[in-house]
């Protein structure tokens, strides 16, 4: 249950990521009031999971999707460029957060 709260914390990062630059330096009320959102569930989800897990893989792991969720979002979604080497990066990204979470003791 605790992996499932990163695994969300982490998606609502991606979130408050993409709308702290929709938010354009919080000039914007409905991406600045979405960011709040985002944030604060990401926040909290992350707390309550660190209750059970050591925190260098959960945080490894909520980075990490926040990083590769936000990347992937901006190359579909706004124009960010697409490249190899960024593709590659991505999937070295995730692959080393499911080392970091396998060698983490289980709880």
């Amino acid at each position: 249950m605790a992996w499932l709260l990163v695994i969300v914390a982490g998606i609502l990062e991606t979130g408050f990521a993409v709308c702290l630059k929709l938010s354009h330096g919080f000039t914007r009320l409905w991406p600045t009031v979405s960011f709040c959102v985002f944030a604060l569930g990401s926040f909290g989800l992350l707390t309550l999971a660190l209750r059970r897990l050591d925190v260098g893989p959960a945080y490894a792991v909520w980075t990490g999707i926040g990083a590769a969720g936000t990347a992937i979002y901006g190359m579909i979604f706004m124009g960010d460029v697409v490249s190899t080497l960024k593709l590659v990066s991505i999937t070295l990204v995730i692959v080393g957060v499911i080392g970091l979470q396998l060698s983490g003791s289980a709880h």
